[in-house]
């Protein structure tokens, strides 16, 4: 087995030769790979779905409404029932213990394409863009602020075993779980980087060469809840004076879609500090790498 650092880096190494690359190989001729959405979805769904077809592979997508995943029949049966078909299964839901189950019961890979836990594929994009913008992520301070999510803790799950120095700065009743801090920090430190959270966004950018940040209401989040959050999120916004407080050539990360003058305001995510949209692109290629590594 590998050390999950050297399967981080040949993914992310594969990415950037993919991207290099106008034609890609046929490394995944014949087989078929099942990418199910049980919520709506943008880039997750292009970037897989094109991904696939530009490996050679077929993408089966199913909406949550085309199966009868955990309603109709039990996940177990469905895992079973899918690995005798293709050759790997994405999944996009809100359970994490959804994915757990599916992947305990199928013969074959399953990546998680989001959980409300963790968003694994984005984090391989966004420790990618970073690497773009300055090579080694070791030892990079990459600042994370608003809502302790999963796009948080799979930055700090990528960043840590990466080396990376990753601060979230989140307010209280919205950090990430500690019991994920504790972990990537530990595994961080053998990297020679650190994972902590704080509750001061000032704080937390102080250093920071990459600040991101995510919706502060999310789907299926309460409607009732929304003007409480917007309230308790307004000092966490990514404005200019926040880049400012970060190191120089900061740049501004956000997995989309952006809510404009909410979390992040447009003159940053649209302007010259901005990898957002590489960072979107990235996703393409982190998720074609990582069915290569998977089944190539």
């Amino acid at each position: 087995m590998h050390h999950p650092a050297d399967a981080i880096r040949d993914v992310l190494n594969l990415a950037d030769s993919l991207k290099a690359t106008p034609l890609w190989p046929d490394a995944l001729a014949g087989k078929s790979v099942a990418v199910i959405f049980e919520q709506p979805s943008t880039r997750t769904r292009v970037s897989f779905e094109v991904g696939i077809a530009r490996l050679g592979a077929h993408p089966v997508v199913l909406a949550g409404r085309d199966m009868q995943l955990g309603r109709g029949e039990t996940i177990e049966d469905t895992a079973k029932v899918l690995s005798r078909f293709v050759d790997a299964i994405v999944i996009r839901t809100v359970d994490h213990g959804k994915v757990m189950e599916l992947a305990e019961h199928a013969d074959v890979p399953v990546i998680n394409a989001l959980t409300h836990a963790h968003h694994p594929c984005q984090g391989l994009a966004d420790v990618m863009t970073i690497r773009e913008r300055f090579g080694d992520p070791r030892g990079i301070r990459a600042a994370y602020v608003g809502d302790g999510n999963n796009c948080c803790h799979s930055l700090m799950v990528v960043g840590a075993q990466m080396g990376m120095e990753i601060v979230a700065g989140c307010p209280a009743g919205y950090m990430p779980d500690p019991e994920v801090v504790a972990i990537c920090d530990a595994i961080a430190r053998e990297h020679g980087g650190f994972v902590r959270a704080v509750e001061d966004p000032r704080e937390a950018v102080t250093g920071a060469r990459a600040i991101y940040t995510d919706v502060w209401v999310s789907m299926g989040d309460d409607i009732a809840e929304e003007a409480q959050r917007i309230a308790v999120f307004t000092p966490y916004q990514v404005n200019d004076a926040l880049m400012d407080a970060a190191a120089p050539g900061c740049i501004a990360l956000h997995p989309l879609p952006a809510h404009d003058g909410l979390e992040i305001t447009r003159s940053v995510y649209h302007g010259p500090q901005s990898a957002i949209w590489d960072e979107a692109e990235n996703r393409l290629y982190v998720q074609a790498a990582l069915l290569m590594h998977l089944l190539g």
